[in-house]
């Protein structure tokens, strides 16, 4: 959709709807409980925790930051780039913020932002990473940071919050080994900027939750869990790459700046901002499924539905959902082999006419898509194709060879 209908929600509030959604299913989650191992067979994994506690599961998923002990102990190879910056990022009370360029401004020391809240501030600076990132971050040093990156003498009173990073960005090489998977922060690790680490994980977790429960449910083979890896590790080496960009822009050296206003030009017209937007917030992510369809392999439009509805409105069961746009009794046919694990809709769609039919994975992806006269249900890259590689075979199949 067009870049005006973006919205921002905190990190606060997500977890906050994520906690409550989990009470209502009955999840029972057990804070401060500290993993520190665990041994993998061919059925299970057993975790040890700092409780003295032994859980045994079919499968493990570190999902438990950047310095992820589920990763170092399995194993994973973690490649990437070193940091070159230290940031630092704080709210805080001070006198000299009249000083100050509300906004980012760009210095021959480094980068520094103020606002847009009252006493937020950043400042990046490009002699390589912090001596001790394990320090705690003082009024004292935010003062001197950004004294010496803006120039203003500005004087911290108080710090309110305060955080440091840098901008080493490594990725692992693969998401699974055996029964033991990573998401988030656990599988990549880049720069703040662009505030794209929390959609990353997210959309991590909606890529492998569904495909999880489908092979712990007896509906998919594990291979299901290999495309995890394939769709989603190319979107998060995309991301270490633009935050890399980032970096490279802010360079104080005139080659940099240069290219910074180059970019900044860019980024004013109305298909570069569609362009940042989209990547930004993940709109523009598609993954290589089979199909020539235009929505193919892309998080699937809220359609606009006959009868007042959207297509959202048809999703909050965590299933896949196949939309028959043109009543059309040979398609719902072949869906009902896939009952229990596909819903099928006969509707009518007003904000594209064009669509005959449309599957969309429990991911809100879009597995599938023809338009009026396309398709036929047991052609190549058709639906039939579509609903056996991600659903598997439909009940009463007979498997052969």
């Amino acid at each position: 959709g067009p870049a005006a209908g973006i919205t921002l929600v905190t990190q606060q509030e997500i977890e906050r709807l994520l906690g409550e959604r989990a009470a209502e299913l009955g999840v029972d989650v057990r804070r401060g409980v500290e993993l520190t191992g665990f041994d993998e067979d061919e059925e299970a994994v057993t975790v040890r925790t700092g409780h003295g506690d032994a859980l045994r599961a079919a499968w493990l998923v570190g999902c438990d930051g950047g310095r992820s002990a589920v990763r170092k102990l399995a194993g994973f190879a973690f490649p990437g780039t070193d940091p070159e910056i230290t940031c630092h990022q704080a709210v805080v009370d001070m006198t000299g913020a009249e000083d100050l360029e509300v906004g980012w401004t760009a210095t021959g020391t480094g980068v520094y932002a103020y606002g847009p809240m009252p006493g937020r501030i950043v400042t990046v600076e490009f002699g390589g990473p912090p001596a001790d990132r394990n320090a705690p971050v003082t009024a004292g040093d935010l003062q001197e940071r950004l004294r010496r990156v803006s120039g203003a003498h500005v004087t911290v009173t108080a710090v309110r919050t305060a955080t440091r990073f840098t901008d080493h960005a490594r990725q692992a090489t693969e998401y699974r080994r055996g029964r033991v998977l990573l998401a988030g922060d656990a599988a990549h690790v880049h720069s703040a900027f662009g505030s794209q680490g929390l959609s990353l994980g997210i959309g991590d977790a909606m890529n492998l939750g569904w495909k999880l429960a489908a092979v712990i449910g007896g509906r998919a083979p594990e291979a299901l869990l290999d495309t995890y890896t394939s769709e989603r590790h190319p979107v998060g080496a995309g991301v270490l790459d633009w935050t890399r960009s980032q970096v490279a822009a802010m360079r104080p050296d005139p080659r940099s700046r240069a290219l910074r206003e180059i970019v900044g030009d860019l980024a004013g017209t109305v298909a570069g901002t569609t362009y940042l937007t989209a990547r930004l917030n993940g709109a523009g992510v598609r993954y290589g499924l089979p199909g020539a369809h235009p929505l193919t392999g892309r998080s699937a439009p809220d359609l606009e539905l006959t009868g007042g509805t959207r297509l959202a409105d048809h999703l909050h069961a965590g299933r896949a959902l196949l939309l028959d746009l043109t009543d059309d009794p040979e398609l719902r046919a072949l869906a009902a082999g896939y009952a229990g694990r596909v819903d099928t809709l006969t509707t009518g769609c007003t904000s594209h006419p064009e669509l005959a039919a449309v599957l969309v994975r429990p991911d809100g992806f879009t597995a599938w898509a023809a338009d009026a006269g396309a398709r036929t249900p047991a052609s190549a890259g058709g639906p039939a194709e579509a609903l056996e590689e991600w659903f598997g075979a439909p009940q009463g199949a007979v498997a052969t060879g």
